[in-house]
């Protein structure tokens, strides 16, 4: 039996998108909905936090002491942890109120790839993007709703992404020096009413960990698409696990608190924690965006 421990007890609204920066030896995780960046010392239990004026959906490490922010609009780099966010590459979503930059993930070849979401589900306009390393974006993918879960395996041989309401996880065979994506298929289709796709990340063996959003637990699925281990949380609304640790086989795992009433937040004291538990194997070191 996996035994689940509390890393954080956050109260996060939006918890999302945990990313180990092993020079730090820190997990750094957002609350989108609070506009907020953190980053956790899991030694100490120290947290730290920066708040802007707009959301951040995802980041990615630069390399150094910066970060790649996704926000409300589009990018920006925020070049150190008390520095201001500089836009980077075209505001995408400016004047499109119902979207933000939601899910993203640096690929090995220093590019990101984030997909947006329409907040308000009016319509299926959220998208797939490429954000190359001179700031020009590429629409790779569009007709979504919550586009997440965006995450390479090793050596960048197959890409995975969800829209979450559809259930259903997608998998993409990559070329890695050309950034495209090519023979789409549908990775795992989970049923209505048991969770739906949110967060992913690969681990060293090529198997997809995603959490689900409403079915409170995460799973790890074999490279053809089958459910091997399913580890139950105290929350239901997991938002993304990933890998951190010294050796990366410590498993976090953010989630939120939005959208619970009263009664629900009462049987659930840890929904926004971030949660933790062991793995047998690795995850994969997260790749850094290297802006030219």
């Amino acid at each position: 039996m996996t035994i689940v421990t509390i890393a954080l007890k956050a109260d996060a609204a939006l918890g999302e998108c945990p990313r180990w920066q092993a020079a730090e030896r820190r997990l750094y995780w957002v609350d989108i909905a609070r506009s907020e960046l953190h980053r956790l010392d899991p030694a100490t239990g120290r947290n730290e936090t920066r708040r802007f004026d707009a959301p951040v959906g995802c980041f990615a490490f630069t390399g150094d002491s910066g970060l790649l922010l996704g926000m409300k609009d589009g990018f920006a780099l925020l070049r150190h942890w008390d520095g201001e966010p500089e836009p980077f590459g075209d505001p995408i979503l400016a004047g499109r109120p119902a979207l933000r930059m939601n899910d993203g993930r640096a690929d090995s070849h220093g590019r990101f790839w984030a997909g947006s979401v329409n907040m308000e589900k009016s319509a299926q306009d959220a998208a797939l993007y490429r954000l190359d390393r001179d700031g020009s974006v590429t629409l790779i993918e569009d007709g979504m709703l919550t586009c997440n879960g965006a995450a390479f395996d090793a050596g960048d041989r197959h890409f995975h992404h969800a829209d979450t309401p559809s259930h259903m996880v997608r998998r993409y065979d990559v070329d890695p020096d050309t950034g495209t994506l090519s023979n789409r298929t549908i990775f795992h289709r989970f049923p209505n009413g048991e969770g739906r796709p949110d967060g992913g990340s690969f681990d060293a063996e090529g198997y997809y960990w995603s959490a689900l959003f409403d079915g409170g637990r995460v799973v790890r699925l074999s490279p053809g698409g089958d459910i091997v281990q399913s580890v139950p949380l105290p929350v239901s609304r997991p938002t993304m696990i990933a890998f951190g640790g010294e050796d990366l086989c410590t498993a976090f795992v953010t989630s939120a608190r939005t959208g619970l009433d009263e009664k629900e937040l009462a049987l659930q004291p840890l929904a926004g924690s971030i949660l933790s538990f062991p793995v047998d194997v690795p995850g994969l070191p997260e790749q850094p965006f290297r802006p030219a």
